[in-house]
């Protein structure tokens, strides 16, 4: 593996991370799927978390398509610059993950059905990667905003190990964390697939499902 590659593998540290900027940096205003409001406001009675697990383009896919999914925005988080650019994220310079923020009704869809939904999208076990693409911004994370999510995410992450155990998988690399501040993406980047129906998407499971518990 060459150095550069090396190196986007290895969290960079907070002294070391590129400066940022004071101001976002421009996005979509509106859902191209849904037409609803790209914002981070969160409707009364509805929850949000954030995902981390690969490329950014076919996870929101996953999650958009889910009822019960109010909102989907795509966009860097856990890492240590500001008002991050792709460009930036790219050098794994910034510590950032490509996260998808995903607003639900939980009167609608659990949290469970959507732990479900991640750790069937992916392979969770791959460390700073997903398949080909490698660096810290393809990691796998939980980011959770409650801590019935947190609770529910940790007892989900032992489970499904013990799944991934059975089947002859590594030990799982997710990092679980309470939520970070979430950065907009891009406006070319939010909801990429729907833009581009043929474009990259990058999504690939262990092919182990979830425990019976996790699904209910």
């Amino acid at each position: 593996m060459m150095l550069f590659q090396r190196k986007k593998m290895q969290m960079v540290s907070a002294q070391n991370a590129l400066a940022g900027r004071a101001d976002p940096i421009a996005t979509a205003a509106t859902h191209f799927v849904s037409g609803r409001d790209l914002t981070m406001d969160v409707p009364t009675g509805m929850e949000v978390v954030q995902f981390g697990m690969g490329c950014f383009w076919g996870v929101e896919r996953i999650f958009w398509q889910l009822e019960g999914v109010w909102l989907t925005m795509v966009g860097y988080a856990a890492g240590h610059t500001p008002n991050a650019t792709y460009d930036e994220v790219c050098t794994g310079k910034t510590g950032h993950n490509e996260v998808v923020r995903v607003v639900y009704d939980p009167a609608v869809i659990s949290f469970q059905e959507l732990l479900v939904a991640f750790w069937e999208g992916h392979d969770p076990t791959q460390g700073m990667r997903q398949g080909n693409d490698l660096g810290t911004q393809y990691r796998s994370g939980i980011y959770c905003s409650t801590e019935a999510q947190m609770v529910a995410a940790l007892q989900s992450k032992s489970a499904y190990q013990e799944r991934l155990d059975a089947a002859g998988f590594p030990a799982v690399t997710t990092e679980i964390l309470e939520a970070p501040t979430f950065y907009f993406a891009e406006d070319y980047h939010q909801q990429y697939l729907a833009k581009n129906p043929a474009g990259y998407c990058g999504i690939g499971g262990t092919g182990v499902s979830c425990p019976a518990g996790l699904d209910a």
